[in-house]
C-alpha cells in the first residue's frame, strides 16, 4: 500500500518548506497566506538499512524501496469550514489521505509573519481541530437525516445505522473527534470509516521549532504541543524544517556530519515517517533476488495471501505458500542458501501473518 500523509496547520507555519525538504518537490515556500492552493504532491522513498544489506547479499541489480506519499494542502483558518480562506476546497483534499501530519508552528521570528498575530501553539492546533469537527458535523448531519427518513419505512438495517450515527452525532457535539468515537464489532466500524469524517483520520503533530532549539525542542511551545497530543492519545515529533531543508542537499556522509552537529541520530524526516508507521500499525516486508530487492508496505496483522497481493493479485488468488526468512537470519547467516543449510527457512500457508522484516518467496499457480 502506499501511504499518504497529508501536512495540515496554519498558514506560515513551516508546512511547504518541510515539504520541500522531505521531497524535494519545489513546492512553493511563501511568506504569505495561501501561498499553496492545489495539494503539492511528493513521493518520498524511504531509506532503510536493511533493504540495502539484503541487496548486498542477493547481489541484486535493482533496489526499490518503498514510498510515502506526502501532500501539502493549503493553510487552513478560522473559518474554513464554512469556506473561508477557500476553506472547503482545502478540507476536501484531507479526506484523500491515510494520516493527517499537523504542523505547529513552535519558533518565534518577527519576520515570518503569523495569521493570528502571534505564536500561540494550543490556540493555532484547537483552530485547525475545529474547523475539522465543524465540517465533519455538516457531514454527519446531512447522514443522520437520510437515516432518518430510511428509518421510518420500519427497515430495522436502517434503523440500526440511525441509533449509531446519532451516537456519533453526539459524540462530535461534545468536542470529540471520530477517532475517539467507541465502536462496538466491526461493522459499527466500517459504517463510521464509510462517513469518510475528516476527525476520523489519526493524527501525528510535528512542532516545528528554530535550528537553534534542536535537539529536544525546549521550550514552552514545544511543550504546550507536547501535552495537546499526550490528551488525546496521539504523538508530537520535533522537527526544525529549516534544518530539513539544509539536511535534504546534503550527500549521505555530510548528512551524517550535519546531523552529527546538531546533535541528532536521524533526520526529522525519518523520524516523522517511523512515527506515521506506528500511528497506523503498517509494517515492511522485502522480496530480495539477483533481479531486485524491494521493500513492501503492508498493515500490521496481514496474512500472506494479502500481502502477496501488494505485489500481484494473480499472486495471491493462486497462493500456495509462502517461503520466509526472518531478516535478522538473512543478515547474520550471509545468503539464502546458507539460510536453508541452517534450516532456518519456514514454509507458511495462507493463516500466516507477516511479521516486521520477513524476506519472503511466495509460491503461487494461476
Amino acid at each position: 500500500m502506499a501511504l499518504r500523509v497529508g501536512i495540515v496547520g496554519l498558514p506560515n507555519v513551516g508546512k511547504s518548506t518541510l515539504f520541500n525538504a522531505v521531497s524535494s518537490a519545489g513546492a512553493e515556500a511563501a511568506n504569505y497566506p495561501f501561498a499553496t492552493i492545489e495539494p503539492n504532491v511528493g513521493v518520498v522513498a524511504l531509506r532503510d538499512a536493511r533493504l540495502d544489506r539484503l541487496a548486498q547479499l542477493a547481489a541484486s541489480a535493482k533496489v526499490v524501496p518503498t514510498s510515502v506519499e506526502f501532500l501539502d494542502i493549503a493553510g487552513l483558518v478560522k473559518g474554513a469550514s464554512e469556506g473561508e480562506g477557500l476553506g472547503n476546497q482545502f478540507l476536501s483534499h484531507i479526506r484523500e489521505v491515510h494520516a493527517i501530519l499537523h504542523v505547529v508552528r513552535c519558533f518565534d521570528d518577527d519576520d515570518v509573519v503569523h495569521v493570528d498575530g502571534s505564536v500561540d501553539p494550543a490556540r493555532d492546533i484547537e483552530v485547525i481541530e475545529t474547523e475539522l469537527l465543524l465540517k465533519d458535523l455538516d457531514t454527519i448531519g446531512k447522514r443522520v437525516d437520510r437515516a432518518r427518513r430510511s428509518a421510518r419505512t420500519g427497515d430495522r438495517a436502517a434503523q440500526g445505522e440511525l441509533a449509531l450515527l446519532e451516537r456519533l452525532q453526539a459524540h462530535l457535539e461534545s468536542g470529540a473527534p471520530a477517532r475517539t468515537f467507541p465502536t462496538s464489532g466491526a461493522d459499527e466500524g466500517a459504517l463510521v470509516r464509510e462517513t469518510f469524517l475528516l476527525t476520523e483520520k489519526p493524527v501525528l503533530y510535528a512542532a516545528n521549532v528554530a535550528e537553534s532549539q534542536l535537539p529536544g525542542g525546549e521550550g514552552d511551545h514545544v511543550e504546550a504541543v507536547r501535552k495537546m497530543a499526550a490528551d488525546e492519545g496521539a504523538e508530537a515529533v520535533v522537527v526544525s524544517a529549516e534544518a530539513e531543508a539544509q539536511i535534504s542537499e546534503l550527500d549521505p556522509e555530510e548528512r551524517a556530519e550535519f546531523l552529527a552537529e546538531l546533535g541528532l541520530h536521524r533526520s526529522g524526516l525519518d523520524q516523522l515517517v517511523t512515527a506515521a508507521y506506528r500511528l497506523l500499525g503498517l509494517i515492511t516486508f522485502f522480496t530480495a533476488g539477483p533481479k531486485e530487492a524491494r521493500a513492501w508496505t503492508v498493515r500490521s496483522g496481514t496474512k500472506a495471501p494479502r500481502a502477496a497481493r501488494e505485489i500481484h493479485s494473480d499472486i495471491e488468488r493462486g497462493f500456495i505458500r509462502a517461503e520466509v526468512i526472518s531478516y535478522a537470519d538473512y543478515d547474520a547467516l550471509g545468503s539464502e542458501q546458507a539460510v536453508k543449510d541452517a534450516g532456518k527457512l519456514r514454509v507458511e500457508g495462507k493463516e500466516y501473518v507477516l511479521v516486521d522484516g520477513d524476506v519472503v518467496h511466495f509460491r503461487f499457480n494461476v
